[in-house]
């Protein structure tokens, strides 16, 4: 995501600029506020889950109504000081609602269930200024869709058929989504505040100290020289960063900028190069450590270890960004591409000696997971490597002359990647509080019971078909939720059916979920990772998303295979687990080369055709019929001379 910028746009009478200005300083002054506060709960003192998350939320609505104005605050005249005002009121409000939950806890315990009207009033400032404050980061559709839940508590006895339920009153309703565990304050907001900010904090950290640019230069020297060298290292940084990042679009503004040019420069065309972008940035949020906030979610759902959750989630992520590296590799040998001469890529020992530090800082939290701490302790040492690594680069920098100021800009970095932070912590600390409101009524109301049945009557207990019921689901969610809130709706809904009635593992059932999730980023009509791409790209849109929609179907093959190989998300004897990786990775290879009509030559329709045939033997639970539609996967792609030439490639 690219930075900040909080000036107004146009210029301004004296006394407008001057508010601008307070509200820009109170921008960053409360970023700063934010990040030391998640620092100090993290890896100093770690606080009670009301204090923790009520806190958080209400400095991240500050900073939503200081940068995000109400349309007419940079204006002139009573409609400005209006606008002031409104944004005022809306500030104050959030504040207040923390305020008051945290100071009067002990007292709110002792009378659950019968709430004061105080109480009542207060729960509804905090619904109100946090559907705002969604509003202005997100939009309108994640909006409705939270107020059509709160209607949906309300109008129970009013419904039809199997949505009917009693209604609840305003007490009811507020104290659900205020004043319990199950509403705004529950486990997605919880996430939200003890563990993805800190990983925020150390993308942003990562961001502005200049790793981004050495991950993509590391992707150049080790891929650039290779047939479509540019797209293959844009797999590899664009997924390395995405992993991160927390946000597939986020990830398309920023890797996007450097790797799509290069792309075109080479032979892709503008489409397709936003395609490849799309679909690597994609997986990147179901590579660990992060996955977008996901991998933290499943844990907390299933009450696994961080770790364990990110072991299971590492295999199906490689066979993913295998999957696009195949695609991009057949695509450069369809149209004859070459990669890029030496002279123009960078050399792998410079860059290596320019940004060693980086891996260094990588390690550091690859070591703390491994050692099993607490995964924001692990986000707290990984902020403070990258720091202190910062800044013993610039001291060494200017020792050696090369920067005398180094230092003084490292203390400026430092602001940045705070206020950085904030501002990409604004999208997932609101997804995940109104996803709280979803799963609240949720809860309240028992739809999650009613969507289940409505899965098993529709599947008729199969479970293709109750797949393909959540497909769709994830779809239309997936047009009006980020990625984040989409997961927790479905997995609330349908996680309990999947795992009871279909008898799927409790950890393949979330990744099943968490993985369809994902794919509003790359399909049409609404794509908008695809969409981000197609801007930096300069192509159309909708062709954009076609192709990353085809590079991407990944995306919806691997849950299929976790489903019917687990050995590949929960482990066991590594010899099993590594054939059946290597099967599934050659049948989506295969699967590949008959959509793009290519392996190493041209194929035929019947090549094809049979080359489809054999990949769908992976999805055979029985590891003789894989492993004997593998051989012949193989066989056929390495076929030649004139038997071949006839059967199954062109001339």
């Amino acid at each position: 995501m690219s930075r900040i910028h909080l000036s107004p746009p146009t210029p301004a009478p004296r006394r407008e600029l001057g508010l601008a200005t307070v509200a820009t300083v109170a921008f960053v002054l409360v970023a700063v506020g934010l990040s030391l506060f998640q620092l100090y709960t993290a890896g100093v003192r770690p606080l009670g889950l009301f204090y923790q998350r009520a806190i958080h939320l209400a400095l991240v609505q500050v900073l939503i109504f200081l940068v995000v104005p109400t349309r007419g605050r940079l204006g002139r005249g009573r409609p400005r000081l209006l606008a002031w005002g409104v944004d005022g009121l809306l500030l104050a409000g959030s504040a207040a609602a923390a305020l008051y939950l945290t100071l009067n806890l002990d007292a709110i315990v002792v009378r659950a269930g019968a709430w004061s009207t105080l109480d009542i009033f207060m729960g509804m400032v905090a619904v109100g200024t946090l559907l705002e404050a969604s509003r202005r980061v997100l939009g309108w559709p994640i909006v409705l869709i939270g107020i059509l839940f709160i209607v949906y508590a309300y109008a129970g006895p009013y419904l039809p058929g199997m949505f009917r339920h009693g209604g609840y009153d305003t007490g009811r309703i507020v104290g659900q989504l205020y004043l319990g565990q199950e509403g705004i304050y529950g486990i997605p907001l919880g996430v939200a505040a003890t563990f993805v900010f800190v990983f925020i904090l150390f993308g942003a950290l990562l961001e502005v100290t200049g790793a981004g640019r050495f991950f993509i230069d590391l992707a150049y020297a080790a891929t650039g020289r290779q047939r479509g060298g540019p797209a293959k290292a844009a797999v590899l940084a664009s997924s390395a960063l995405g992993s991160i990042s927390g946000s597939a679009i986020a990830n398309v503004v920023a890797s996007g900028s450097f790797t799509i040019p290069l792309m075109k420069k080479t032979g892709y065309r503008g489409r397709e190069a936003g395609g490849i972008e799309a679909a690597a940035s994609t997986g990147g949020q179901v590579l660990p450590p992060v996955m977008g906030a996901g991998a933290f979610l499943i844990a907390e759902y299933t009450g696994l270890p961080y770790l364990e959750v990110a072991r299971a989630a590492l295999i199906p992520a490689l066979l993913y960004l295998g999957t696009v590296f195949v695609f991009v590799h057949l695509v450069a040998v369809r149209r004859g591409l070459r990669g890029l001469p030496a002279t123009e890529l960078p050399r792998l020992a410079p860059v290596l000696g320019r940004g060693w530090h980086y891996l260094v800082a990588v390690g550091v939290l690859v070591g703390a997971l491994v050692l099993e701490l607490s995964v924001a302790r692990v986000g707290f040492l990984a902020c403070v490597a990258v720091a202190a690594l910062a800044g013993a680069r610039a001291l060494w920098d200017r020792w050696e002359k090369l920067a005398p100021a180094a230092p003084v800009q490292a203390g400026r970095t430092l602001v940045d990647a705070f206020v950085l932070a904030g501002r990409n912590t604004l999208p997932v600390t609101t997804a995940c509080a109104v996803a709280g409101i979803i799963v609240g009524v949720v809860g309240l109301t028992g739809l999650g019971l009613r969507f289940s049945a409505l899965m098993l009557s529709f599947s008729q207990g199969q479970l293709l078909l109750a797949l393909l019921l959540l497909i769709l689901a994830s779809l239309v969610l997936g047009m009006g939720l980020p990625v984040t809130a989409s997961y927790v709706v479905l997995i609330v809904l349908a996680g309990p059916a999947l795992v009871e009635e279909f008898a799927l593992p409790v950890l393949v059932a979330h990744l099943v979920v968490f993985w369809y999730s994902q794919d509003s980023n790359v399909t049409p009509p609404v794509c908008l990772a695809a969409y981000a791409a197609a801007g930096v790209a300069g192509s159309d849109p909708m062709r954009t998303g076609l192709h990353a929609w085809k590079y991407a179907k990944g995306l919806y093959l691997i849950p299929l295979l976790m489903i019917v190989h687990p050995e590949i998300v929960l482990g066991g004897p590594w010899a099993v687990v590594l054939t059946k990786a290597g099967m599934c990775m050659l049948a989506l290879a295969a699967f590949a080369a008959a959509l793009e009509g290519q392996a190493h030559r041209p194929l035929r329709p019947a090549g094809r055709a049979l080359l489809l045939l054999l990949a769908a033997s992976a999805f055979h639970p029985s590891l003789v019929v894989g492993l004997a539609g593998s051989a012949a996967i193989a066989g056929c792609l390495l076929i030649d001379g004139r038997v071949g030439r006839l059967v199954f490639h062109k001339a």
